[in-house]
């Protein structure tokens, strides 16, 4: 599981071997686990974050697509 961005506390990751899937990554802080597509941003999931964790964690993600594409 490549990180592929950590942000305050944030870990950004994915895994290799999901191809079939739109571009996403999957986020963990302190008990929170989340996925979001990338591009455009949307969550798929998330449980253990709070509304105002799950707007923060979509603007990581609007403010870093190109880096997380990349990945």
């Amino acid at each position: 599981m490549p990180t592929a961005l950590n942000y305050k506390g944030y870990k950004f990751f994915f895994f290799s071997n999901e191809n079939d899937e739109p571009i996403h990554v999957h986020v963990e802080k302190a008990g929170g686990s989340a996925k979001f597509w990338v591009n455009p941003v949307d969550e798929v999931y998330s449980y253990g974050f709070t509304a105002k964790q799950r707007k923060e964690i979509m603007i990581i993600i609007k403010n870093n697509s190109a880096t997380l594409i990349s990945r």
